[in-house]
């Protein structure tokens, strides 16, 4: 659990980074709360975005302690993707136990329980995005994926390069997660406007995020929620290589 600081020092109060609108979110680690969920035992949750604030999916840090992990199966009816960032975490699916270190994830499909433990000696952190699946007429369902980010497709542009978790151009997943990466000093060539939804979680280093007409400071640990059409640009800032995870809805009709 959280230990609230006792006495914040001087100059503390007031001095905010989080951001939220009907359009974007910025929202510092620090300012995401605890929450406890009844088919997770002795886990935290810290949502980061869910319908509440309109998102379309949703996303969470999964805080699992050494030698806990889910009651028995999820089996909520939506598809799932875990990312581990630190720990390890043994995810079965379909009675197979897949054993994921940092950089490693797994999807698991609509409709396809799953669970969860730490079978290890030490806490272990999770990116854990849910989304209602939609079919699309004449395409296969995915299937249950595993694998590591060292093993992903790698996708390069320059200076900018991404490793897709997922595949590329998928047609039957309805969503993406890739991890994009900006050597310092680069940044996207254009300001993006467009359909998809982003949820982004900073792996690493610090950048300057446009949202709408302002420019944000956004730094290792950030959450950044991105709606359908917000203006969009992002400069890679700091002296190491900007890495976040991007959550993005493709491969859709709008109708």
């Amino acid at each position: 659990m959280r230990v609230p600081t006792p006495n914040p020092p001087p100059g503390i109060i007031g001095h905010n980074r989080s951001m939220l609108t009907p359009n974007y979110c910025v929202f510092p680690p620090e300012g995401i709360m605890d929450s406890l969920l009844p088919n997770w035992p002795g886990c935290i949750i810290r949502f980061q975005t869910s319908r509440q604030m309109g998102a379309a999916f949703a996303q969470a840090l999964l805080i699992v302690p050494a030698g806990a992990g889910s009651a028995g199966a999820v089996d909520d009816g939506v598809q799932a993707f875990l990312y581990v960032q630190a720990g390890a975490l043994e995810v079965t699916v379909e009675g197979q136990a897949h054993a994921l270190a940092p950089g490693g994830y797994v999807y698991v499909p609509q409709g396809v329980p799953y669970a969860v433990r730490n079978a290890g000696g030490e806490e272990a952190r999770a990116i854990w995005v849910r989304k209602p699946y939609q079919p699309a007429a004449g395409v296969p369902a995915p299937r249950v994926i595993a694998g590591h980010r060292d093993t992903a497709l790698r996708d390069d542009s320059g200076p900018r390069w991404r490793f897709c978790l997922l595949g590329l151009r998928e047609m039957g997943m309805d969503f993406e997660m890739n991890i994009m990466c900006y050597a310092p000093g680069a940044h996207f060539w254009c300001i993006e406007t467009h359909v998809m939804e982003h949820g982004m979680v900073m792996l690493q280093g610090q950048a300057l995020q446009l949202l709408g007409r302002d420019w944000h400071e956004i730094w290792t640990g950030d959450f950044v929620w991105m709606g359908p059409y917000v203006p969009q640009q992002i400069y890679a800032t700091g002296n190491e290589v900007c890495e976040y995870l991007l959550y993005k809805d493709v491969n859709r009709d709008v109708i």
